[in-house]
């Protein structure tokens, strides 16, 4: 009876952490073979660092914040552990109001709280063509939202295409010709900048 319950115990602590990929078009791959997307690409980048992690793809290309909160709680399973949640991208295209966003990224963290799960937050940023309050109310969400529900909190998720530059011009070999959605070495660029991040989500979730 002790070595049926010792090998339970052990197949138990084998689980690998899991974290669910809330996100749009930028989380589901749009564009890319399966295995150039974000999740596989992170998915690969956590393994290399040794850590015993599942990713699954809940990216919806088109999904607005709206769209994530709608879905949320039916992406969830039992054996879900973590959130990452990066939506906002098509809020943006929209112009749909921060207020509005920001109050569907709140539902989400409400859920992931009620789940007991951990949260990494992804950021977006608004460009100035909305004029500065809309972009300094949109910008805010994310870092108020990520302290209010003490989440990890990643604050762009263009981050790693920064190391290549910003303008249209200089991003043209990592982003696809829609100049909206990295390529595959845009995709390894933005992984190598979150995936210590996601890392860090990974470990807190595994606590």
């Amino acid at each position: 009876m002790a070595a049926v319950l010792l090998c339970t115990a052990v197949a138990a602590q084998a689980e690998p952490v899991e974290v669910l990929a809330l996100g749009d078009s930028l989380t589901a791959g749009y564009g890319l073979m399966d295995r150039d997307g974000f999740v596989p690409q992170m998915q690969d980048w956590l393994d290399a660092q040794g850590l015993d992690v599942r990713l699954v793809n809940a990216g919806v290309s088109g999904d607005t914040t709206a769209g994530g909160l709608s879905r949320v709680e039916w992406s969830l399973n039992p054996g879900t552990d973590a959130m990452i949640v990066a939506l906002g991208g098509n809020d943006l295209l929209r112009g749909l109001d921060p207020a509005i966003s920001r109050a569907n990224l709140d539902g989400i963290l409400k859920v992931a709280r009620e789940h007991d799960l951990e949260v990494l937050l992804v950021g977006m940023e608004a460009p100035g063509n909305y004029g500065p309050e809309y972009k300094a109310e949109f910008d805010a969400m994310y870092p108020e939202l990520a302290a209010q529900y003490d989440t990890l909190y990643f604050p762009r998720f263009f981050e790693g295409l920064y190391s290549v530059g910003s303008t249209p011009a200089e991003l043209r070999d990592v982003m696809q010709s829609d100049g909206i959605h990295p390529a595959s070495e845009g995709v390894a660029l933005i992984v190598e900048a979150m995936g210590p991040i996601v890392a860090d989500l990974v470990r807190r979730a595994d606590q």
